[in-house]
């Protein structure tokens, strides 16, 4: 499965405002969503913004990385402009139920 397009812009992102490179990058965002019990190929926009403002920060301070809840709060802004491939079909069960809920 490719991943989605909110995954991919969040490594590229972090591997710009980081000093990762790209394995580290990608690897620290996957094991981010892992913890969250999401995939790289299914996260939607909001599921990722709440893994950057949750979980990211933390992984990114084990690794060293200056700034990280900085990088962590440009990213979760920036997110929101990425159309998701992942975005959920509005007939999807996690759809009706956010709606059910209000």
């Amino acid at each position: 499965m490719a991943d989605s397009a909110t995954f991919e812009w969040v490594c590229n992102e972090l591997e710009q405002r980081t000093s990762l490179d790209r394995l580290e990058a990608r690897g620290t965002v996957r094991l981010s969503l892992k913890q969250a019990g999401l995939e790289p190929g299914t996260v939607t926009t909001e599921q990722m913004k709440v893994v950057l403002e949750k979980v990211l920060p933390s992984e990114l301070d084990s690794r060293g990385v200056e700034e990280h809840a900085a990088v962590c709060a440009a990213l979760a802004q920036g997110v929101e402009s990425v159309a998701s491939d992942a975005e959920p079909s509005p007939d999807s069960p996690d759809e009706v139920f956010r709606r059910l809920g209000g």
